[in-house]
């Protein structure tokens, strides 16, 4: 099953073209609950974040921006070492990179939890990144390499279940922490998973390596990946804060473009490339990534600034912000294995158009509530729009992991797989930075014309928007009296709804594209056990 936080294709980060050599069926079981139990906490921790940021924000003293480092710091080491992580388990071994993978990320979440401001957060969650690219392709390649080909399907659907289950009740936790405790234990709470983890690990989970074993890891596209996606990160965070003239902003936008540039030349001459760009003359293969990157970049972008909307503007606890999604996550569970058949039944491409619509209606949707005030407003304004949503990537998700693998050989499936996962990284991480520009650019002018429009004294006015980079975090002025609080109150949230407004347009815009690109590059026919190869 495929969910929110999840790219499509997790479930097929496995072997490098490798053989399984299966383990003693008393130690599948084992294995199995490893995988399950480390996967989870970077699943649960991708998303739980979000809901933890006003509370990150207020309690750090930090701006908006800072708080998106929060969670793009986490995302750029995660898409950059993504596919070096499954190298390097084929390479030194499974079970060990999936174990040091586990304890870098406990030992980074004890990190967060420790942060005193939010540089070192930042920093934290950066090495937080760096274990989860360990882990997540560690935690299905030990599921291959334990289980035969006639077991491997049902333990693979076990995870995904499992998973999908921590996925979708790990916002509802964290949310109820943070309301009753504090944001730190939303971290806290992967020291003892990862705990159990490694002791599975060091007494009954078995070492395998891969086919890839023999090929050298790429270092170099792993740092020129890291540097390329850091670099346009850093520009578009950063330009609503100093402007796109400063030059620090010009020279990271330069560097990342240079480093993405000569990421493509090296990978093109590199003979074991991290990235093998000749998979992408296959015509299914490039149109699914494109559509990847364009689906992605509007859920992963658009659904990180739901929560703040929900907490900061509509006043809701973080414990219900949590929840407001669980319906998603609850359409694409019940209708994964009917949208699995979709593909053999109407062939790749009519799922791949109607699905990306469908969600682009729904995120259409988020764009019409106001100011409502309340979680009580939910089931008339924001559910239409999961719900939408959540069907619209149903159909998509499981014909587009299909697409995906059916478009290569078998021996390519877990480096195309991988990519597939890597992309969809990518563009979420890619898609938070720009939308938050956006936003920003909304949010700065529609301040500043509300301000106006409300008559509000100049002195006043000027203390408030020294605040602008905190968005709906800002806070109001001391010693205003009651009635021009809950203006300048309700000035704030005006504004940011209105750039809340314009991200989920342009997220439905980019669905819509994703849809146009099925249309175009997708081929193949119902019941075509695979999809026709490109040239």
């Amino acid at each position: 099953m495929a969910q929110i936080g999840r790219p499509p294709c997790d479930e097929a980060v496995i072997l490098h073209g490798a053989q399984p050599t299966p383990c003693a069926q008393s130690a599948r079981r084992w294995v199995l609950g490893a995988a399950i139990v480390g996967s989870s906490m970077a699943f649960v921790d991708g998303t739980v974040v979000n809901v933890a940021l006003p509370a990150i924000q207020r309690d750090l003293s930090a701006t908006a921006f800072d708080a998106q480092w929060v969670v793009e710091a986490y995302a750029l080491f995660l898409a950059a070492l993504l596919l070096v992580g499954g190298s390097l388990g084929d390479h030194y071994g499974r079970r060990r990179i999936f174990a040091y993978g586990v304890a870098l990320f406990a030992l980074a979440s004890i990190g967060c939890a420790l942060a005193r401001d939010i540089h070192q957060l930042i920093v934290a969650r950066s090495v937080q990144g760096v274990g989860a690219a360990l882990l997540v392709p560690g935690s299905l390649a030990l599921i291959s390499a334990n289980f035969p080909t006639d077991e491997r399907g049902r333990a693979i659907g076990t995870w995904s279940g499992w998973t999908g289950i921590t996925a979708a009740l790990g916002p509802v936790l964290g949310g109820f922490l943070i309301d009753h405790y504090a944001w730190t234990w939303a971290f806290l709470i992967n020291v003892p998973l990862a705990a159990i983890v490694l002791v599975l690990v060091a007494l009954r989970v078995p070492e395998s390596r891969g086919a890839s074993a023999r090929t050298p890891v790429d270092p170099l596209g792993a740092l020129l990946a890291t540097i390329a996606l850091g670099g346009i990160v850093y520009a578009f965070i950063e330009a609503p804060i100093q402007g796109w003239s400063a030059i620090v902003v010009r020279c990271a936008l330069a560097i990342g473009i240079v480093a993405a540039s000569v990421f493509l030349v090296a990978e093109r001459r590199m003979r074991s490339p991290m990235l093998p760009l000749g998979l992408f003359h296959n015509r299914n293969f490039a149109g699914t990534n494109l559509l990847t990157l364009l689906l992605y970049a509007a859920l992963g972008g658009s659904l990180y600034f739901f929560p703040l909307n929900l907490i900061q503007v509509q006043g809701y606890r973080a414990t219900a912000a949590g929840a407001a999604l669980l319906p998603l996550i609850a359409i694409m569970f019940v209708g994964s294995r009917w949208a699995g058949t979709l593909a053999d039944r109407l062939g790749p491409k009519k799922p791949l158009v109607i699905g990306p619509v469908i969600a682009a209606c729904g995120f259409a949707l988020f764009a019409l509530p106001g100011v409502e005030q309340g979680a009580a407003s939910y089931w008339s304004t924001f559910l239409p729009a999961v719900v939408l949503l959540g069907t619209g990537m149903t159909v998509t998700v499981a014909p587009l992991t299909t697409t995906v693998m059916n478009s290569v050989g078998p021996e390519q499936a877990g480096v195309a797989s991988g990519i597939n996962n890597a992309v969809s990284r990518v563009a979420a991480l890619l898609a938070i930075a720009i939308f938050g520009v956006v936003l920003a650019w909304i949010f700065d002018s529609r301040l500043h014309q509300h301000l106006q429009q409300a008559g509000v004294a100049p002195q006043i006015a000027a203390q408030l928007a020294a605040q602008r980079d905190r968005l709906a975090g800002a806070e109001i002025p001391a010693g205003v009296d009651a009635a021009v609080a809950a203006t300048l109150k309700g000035v704030v949230q005006e504004s940011f709804v209105a750039g809340f407004r314009w991200v989920m347009l342009l997220a439905a815009a980019l669905a819509l594209l994703s849809a146009v690109a099925a249309s175009i590059w997708i081929e193949g026919k119902p019941g075509a056990s695979k999809t026709t190869r490109g040239t």
